[in-house]
């Protein structure tokens, strides 16, 4: 015999005009008698009922760990993720608009009812609803920072930022192959511009994903474009949060931060991958790299010492050839992201002061088709992230041919940025360089996330293009990377 239940919600029920389980093959097209959904309560147990009419069939979900999409007037995307995995999810059709709005209102009155009471927990288990992501960032912080990309102004800065943009879409369309009749998650889709671009590439549908209130924009954006509109659905929430019907074939996402990794988003990238992204499927970007390389600036250690400084800056200020860390976005785990350690070593190739490290990005759309890099490099057509500066407390001098050591240290914190730990030492030259004495070292610990905007535009140099493409099966390891960059080699020219 059934328990009584104590919620004060009446039994309801709708009748649908078909539904669609997209978990079972057998059942991939429309039922074909209309079903009826009961929202009820059985043994204290609030839950969503489905039953067609000429069908003993049934099935249930848990109203406490299940979440409704809207994909249309008429049409919804119910998703069961009990046990943080995906049990079950359907695609409901309503008859009118009324019926449809009823059953979202019921829809919410008994979620909420269902979380006020709580799923039933094992004894000794101990109810956690707050989210990884808020378990990691702190409050303030994520709320600024959802609060600034939810403005139009900044997704215009960015959509402008003709590089990035461009980029992007070329990526994108010189691969339709990887987007053709595939599912697309879009990571942080933002405008949507880039879920936009995965359904014009033929994709069978894109799932836009996005936390901050930028969702609601998106969704009028991409409604504006009609024929791409009806494969793509934009969903209001982190992704360490939602739910989604199906895997995805290929993640997109533009996560990259100053220095690579500033804001944080890269770990939600590989969340991302591990929860949404099928065995073999694609993520564009693919790699990342930080470059590194001393440089000697006079000038801006006058003016700002000790201190990360974003701004773009003439290559020729560099005073040994760059090396670079790589960062594979397919293999690496959530928790490497939260400490990044990178031993540094040059070789002076003037002699002058070295006022600090000079870094800078790019990645890798590593396609079927075409593999193209995405560069913010010094000397390269300026992007918004434009290149960082870690700017020392004091100079060290070096002659050329001498070696410059030293190491990069990350430590990731509660306000989505990182601590610079940053040391950098001349050792011993020419005589007694044998024996590797360290003659002078400086260091600094500086906050990634408070650099000093310096927003001086130098001289555009040629540039050359982008790195030759990884092989096909790119194993990429950051001491068997043995190219370096065209446009590294023309500005080290220039030294």
């Amino acid at each position: 015999m059934e328990a009584p239940c104590m919620n004060k919600l009446k039994q309801k029920e709708f009748t649908l005009a078909s539904v669609t389980d997209l978990t079972s093959p057998s059942s991939s097209s429309p039922s074909s008698s209309p079903v009826v959904a009961t929202f009820s309560c059985v043994n204290e147990v609030t839950e969503l009922r489905f039953q067609e009419s000429e069908s003993s069939d049934d099935f249930s979900f848990e109203l406490s760990s299940t979440q409704l999409f809207k994909l249309g007037p008429l049409q919804f995307v119910c998703v069961s993720d009990k046990d943080n995995s995906l049990s079950r999810g359907v695609v409901i059709m309503f008859r009118d608009d009324k019926e449809s709005k009823d059953f979202s209102d019921s829809f919410g009155e008994w979620t909420k009812d269902a979380f006020k009471k709580g799923p039933g927990l094992p004894n000794g288990t101990v109810s956690d609803s707050t989210s990884k992501f808020d378990n990691k960032i702190e409050a303030a912080s994520a709320k600024m920072y959802f609060h600034y990309y939810g403005q139009l102004l900044h997704q215009q800065n960015m959509l402008q930022d003709y590089v990035r943009t461009g980029t992007y879409h070329a990526a994108v369309m010189e691969n339709r192959s990887d987007f053709s009749g595939r599912v697309v998650v879009d990571v942080g889709a933002g405008s949507g511009i880039l879920s936009m671009f995965a359904a014009l590439a033929g994709a069978k549908h894109v799932y836009a994903v996005e936390a901050s209130e930028m969702a609601d924009y998106a969704r009028k954006l991409i409604a504006g474009n009609p024929l791409l509109a009806e494969r793509i659905t934009v969903i209001k929430g982190k992704i360490e949060d939602v739910e989604l019907p199906e895997k995805a074939d290929v993640l997109i996402s533009e996560p990259m931060g100053t220095l690579l990794v500033n804001e944080r988003m890269l770990e939600t990238y590989v969340i991302a991958r591990d929860r949404f992204l099928s065995p073999n499927g694609k993520m564009f970007p693919t790699v990342g790299r930080i470059h590194m390389a001393p440089f000697a600036d006079e000038f801006l250690f006058i003016e700002m010492a000790n201190k990360p400084v974003v701004d773009a800056f003439d290559p020729r200020l560099l005073i040994a050839p760059s090396m670079f860390h790589v960062i594979d976005f397919t293999k690496m785990k959530e928790e490497q992201f939260y400490e990044i350690d990178v031993p540094l070593k040059f070789t002076a190739s003037v002699c002058t002061r070295v006022h600090g490290l000079a870094c800078w990005f790019d990645v890798l759309f590593d396609g079927s088709t075409v593999q193209r890099w995405f560069t913010t490099a010094p000397g390269a057509p300026t992007t918004h992230w434009y290149q960082i500066r870690c700017v020392l407390s004091q100079p060290i001098h070096v002659m050329a041919g001498q070696e410059i050591t030293g190491r990069l240290h990350l430590v990731a914190h509660s306000a989505q940025s990182y601590t610079i730990n940053l040391t950098l030492s001349a050792k011993m030259w020419r005589p007694g360089a044998s024996q590797g004495g360290i003659l002078q070292t400086s260091s600094c610990k500086l906050d990634l996330k408070e650099p000093y905007y310096r927003m001086s535009q130098p001289q555009v140099y040629p540039v050359a293009q982008e790195p030759p493409a990884q092989p096909q099966d790119l194993q990429i390891q950051s001491e068997d990377l043995e190219e370096v960059e065209l446009l590294q080699q023309n500005a080290n020219a220039q030294l």
